[in-house]
């Protein structure tokens, strides 16, 4: 016994040194590998803010980690109205938190962002321990992955015909003065004779698959209001000037 008990030892830390070059997930057996150094992880280039629309911290915890009506959901942090945080999952995998959309030319949201929920019901504002938190969480994330600073969204953002959130009483202002996102400057004065709002609109990012529903979700993040109409006004166009001009 005592002679085969070194042998299984160095047995089995063989069999761990054959498999270190590589996670098991990561190499299929119907091929040898080969690796190559050339390569790194996929990273995200944008972050999406979301509200939970649920009624405690603990409520969205179990859904995230479980379903909802809609099937399997997830999201890489969640912050309470507290100022907790937590982490759902790790940053560079892919989170099922933004569902079907597009911003741009970002056309599969989950495998291009980093998703965060925020405990809030929809009608509530946003408490100062939550927003301070959620920019404490920004900073580390646009400096640890290097995500731009201004690529900050809501989820209606993406897709306006589905989603509302968050919602009106998210402070977008004040999170622009702390350098994440953007928000109109008065400086920029009013735009050109024959400015197009709606061209700048899709220009800015938003699908205009539904114009209604794109100016209501723009109209919640920059003026602070629900509504629909397809209609953008002086002032709209001026807030979209401006927004362009910090592109």
């Amino acid at each position: 016994m005592t002679m085969i008990r070194p042998l299984a030892l160095l047995l089995s830390c063989a069999l761990l040194a054959a498999c270190a070059g590589a996670p098991v997930e990561e190499r299929n057996p119907l091929a040898s590998w080969v690796p190559s150094a050339n390569h790194n992880a996929r990273m995200p280039v944008i972050i999406v803010l979301h509200h939970t629309d649920q009624h405690s911290v603990q409520q969205s915890l179990d859904t995230l980690r479980s379903a909802n009506s809609g099937g399997k959901v997830s999201a890489h942090y969640l912050i309470g109205a507290d100022g907790r945080r937590y982490q759902l999952v790790a940053d560079d995998r892919r989170a099922w938190h933004a569902g079907p959309g597009r911003w741009g030319t970002i056309t599969d949201l989950n495998s291009a962002s980093i998703g965060i929920e925020l405990d809030n019901d929809g009608d509530t504002p946003f408490s100062q321990a939550q927003v301070q938190s959620l920019i404490v969480l920004l900073q580390d994330l646009s400096s640890r992955l290097r995500i731009p600073p201004s690529q900050v969204i809501g989820h209606a953002d993406l897709a306006p015909s589905r989603k509302q959130d968050p919602s009106r009483f998210f402070p977008w202002q004040q999170l622009a003065q702390a350098g994440f996102g953007v928000w109109p400057r008065a400086a920029d004065g009013l735009p050109p004779a024959g400015f197009d709002a709606w061209q700048a609109l899709a220009v800015f990012g938003y699908p205009l698959d539904d114009r209604d529903a794109a100016v209501g979700a723009f109209h919640r993040r920059f003026r602070g209001r629900d509504d629909l109409p397809a209609v953008l006004d002086a002032e709209d166009a001026r807030i979209l000037h401006s927004l362009l001009l910090q592109q």
